[in-house]
């Protein structure tokens, strides 16, 4: 087989402090043994992808030139925002984490994929080819469509390791934050099917009844005057002691573990100027809200801990049977459980149109954009 060659969707830091998108060319040389290549026909953008996409940027201040199909897109950052992209500078990097497509070249031991739909984890997912590895993809069921797969790494295993997380820890029961995302309707159906308790705490009553609507019993509205001590009684009658919080700044972490603390008070026990015995976990795995983290520590005693948590760490410590069990759980009920649904699918030229832009950066609640290189 001779070369093959495609567009890449690349995001660039310089030294003058912008950010710029743009489409380059790649060249992918034949797979080799135990490698395939897959044209890509859809990637979906994530707001883990955002981070890499956009960064830390001044989304207000875009100006476009290039061509139609063929744009570029650039952004000044804020100097209070700089310091997190200083890394970066001078690099062109691809995006996206996950996609899926149709298998059309194969090296050695691998011939048997040509023709086969794949999902396909490994990053520079926005493109129209992508050679990787075979061991970083996974067939997709007969009759799924690439964008039944597209989704089926980030959010799915993310849900999936909260739970297991769950367990290694010795906790029981979960809270989760901007919880009618994608990724929160996944783990409030796995939640439903095993039997785990879960707080869903969410920012408006539309959003409530996504949750509710797929059987969610704990729906906690963060804007309602009763939001903390609701929160609260949600605690105590779940016994949960570990959150996973998408929102990351601003004081809902906080409020959080403060609630713990108040449930296991009320089961009484001696007074300590320590807080509770109780040990209580956060987890920050988003940054909805940019600002800072604030703690109120001394509202909570001292038998906490903070922490982020990212997906790939998880899947090199757990148990190699418990991550394969997690991936086949997630191919059995990839349009059941792990179903994604997606507001438009776009091209790789049309991700940087403005306008477009401006709509998937938001990261709106059901409001998820699926990127067609292929188109």
């Amino acid at each position: 087989m001779s070369d093959v060659t495609g567009l890449e969707l690349r995001s660039a830091v310089d030294a003058d402090g912008h950010l710029t998108l743009s489409l380059e060319e790649v060249t992918l040389s034949p797979p080799g043994e135990g490698e395939v290549i897959v044209r890509v026909e859809a990637a979906p953008i994530n707001p883990s992808d955002l981070g890499l996409l956009l960064g830390p940027a001044d989304v207000s201040t875009l100006a476009v030139s290039g061509s139609a199909d063929r744009p570029t897109v650039t952004f000044a950052i804020p100097p209070e925002r700089a310091g997190g992209v200083r890394a970066r500078v001078g690099q062109s990097l691809p995006v996206g984490n996950e996609g899926a497509g149709t298998v059309i070249a194969a090296g050695a031991g691998a011939e048997g994929l040509i023709g086969r739909k794949v999902g396909m984890l490994g990053g520079a997912m926005y493109t129209q080819f992508r050679k990787l590895k075979v061991r970083d993809t996974v067939p997709l069921p007969e009759g799924a469509s690439a964008a039944d797969g597209a989704a089926m790494f980030v959010n799915p295993l993310t849900a999936l390791a909260f739970v297991e997380t769950m367990k290694m820890e010795g906790h029981k029961a979960i809270i989760h934050t901007a919880a009618a995302s994608n990724l929160g309707q996944m783990l409030q159906k796995i939640c439903l099917a095993d039997g785990v308790p879960l707080v869903n705490i969410v920012r408006s009553t539309a959003q409530a009844k996504i949750l509710t609507d797929i059987g969610a019993t704990y729906v906690l509205d963060s804007t309602a005057p009763d939001f903390r001590k609701n929160l609260v009684d949600a605690v105590a009658e779940t016994g949960a002691t570990i959150a996973f919080d998408a929102i990351g700044g601003g004081t809902l972490g906080s409020d959080i573990i403060q609630s713990v603390e108040q449930a296991a008070s009320r089961a009484g026990g001696e007074y300590s100027r320590y807080g509770s015995n109780t040990f209580k976990q956060l987890y920050i795995y988003g940054a909805l809200d940019l600002s800072p983290t604030v703690l109120n520590r001394l509202a909570f005693g001292f038998q906490w801990s903070v922490g982020g948590f990212l997906l790939t760490p998880f899947l090199m410590k757990a148990p190699q049977e418990t991550v394969a069990a997690m991936r086949q759980r997630v191919v059995d009920e990839l349009t059941t459980t792990f179903a994604s649904h997606y507001t438009a699918t776009i091209g790789l030229a049309e991700a940087l149109n403005p306008d477009v832009l401006k709509a998937y950066e938001r990261k709106a609640t059901g409001e998820k954009y699926l990127i067609d290189p292929s188109r």
